[in-house]
């Protein structure tokens, strides 16, 4: 059992970079390394489970009004465009929901290695880059102006995210201004898409870690859980400011940074 120190670190770190396009999946490899914490720890793999969901809350406390919409169950009008509706999301989540489950171990025992990372952390990078220099027309200034066919696209980009260290948000939100979203609407869509798609995924990997949920974890579970909201609850908040001024180079830096310190300490 790991101290509770250990459980705010790893804890602040997901929700850090679980809706950054920075890989949340390259700095959680780095940081386990960095803590000596083993790959075959099951404990841990669960904790990581747990906390994801608390990043996932953090997302639904701020899209809540939106998610609401979804279902009818608001009276809110959009903004502009026709409005998003669960057509768009289904079109988003499909495609790389139905080719997770069938790759799932191929990913698992030949991607998630600190080699495939370092190459995930590149080459996402490049491809904020790219989007970011494109001169496709935005014709979807906002989320609720997003076609079918955009957001079919971007489930599509969003594909890319199965290998480890590229990132789900990176690629999602690079993918949406290539298929002509403005930054803004692409972040607004990537972070909605992510609630069903993480849900899934979480879901499906708790029930295969029920066995771990004993009490003498469940403090270390509660604290790591309760971080990984607040911070990711904050990382969100702030990025979505964020992309309505700057543009998304400077993760692409950052990612190549981390990717040559990754290389020269911990895999040399």
């Amino acid at each position: 059992m790991y101290d509770w120190w250990v459980a705010v670190i790893i804890g602040i770190v997901e929700g850090l970079t679980e809706f950054l396009p920075v890989s949340s999946t390259g700095h959680m490899i780095l940081a386990g390394s960095l803590l000596g914490i083993p790959d075959s720890d099951e404990m841990m793999k669960t904790f990581e489970i747990v906390i994801q969901l608390g990043a996932i809350l953090a997302v639904v406390i701020v899209y809540w009004k939106r998610i609401l919409r979804l279902f009818g169950l608001s009276k809110d009008k959009p903004r502009s465009g026709r409005g998003m509706n669960l057509i768009h999301i289904l079109l988003a989540i499909v495609p790389v929901l139905l080719l997770a489950y069938a790759t799932k171990d191929f990913i698992k025992h030949y991607l998630f290695s600190p080699y495939t990372v370092l190459i995930g952390l590149v080459l996402g990078g490049i491809l904020l880059i790219i989007g970011e220099k494109s001169k496709t027309e935005i014709t979807a200034h906002d989320v609720d102006e997003l076609s079918y066919k955009q957001a079919f696209i971007i489930g599509l980009w969003q594909i890319l995210s199965l290998w480890p260290g590229f990132s789900r948000s990176g690629s999602t939100i690079a993918g949406g201004m290539l298929a002509g979203a403005s930054r803004g609407a692409a972040a607004d869509f990537t972070f909605i898409i992510a609630i069903p798609v993480m849900v899934c995924a979480t879901g499906y990997e708790m029930l295969k870690s029920l066995d771990q949920f004993t009490s003498n974890v469940f403090g270390f579970f509660a604290i790591g859980f309760i971080v990984s909201f607040v911070v990711a609850l904050l990382a969100v908040v702030t990025f979505i400011k964020f992309v309505q001024k700057f543009n998304l180079s400077y993760f692409a830096y950052y990612r190549f940074i981390i990717a040559v310190l990754y290389w020269l300490f911990l895999l040399r």
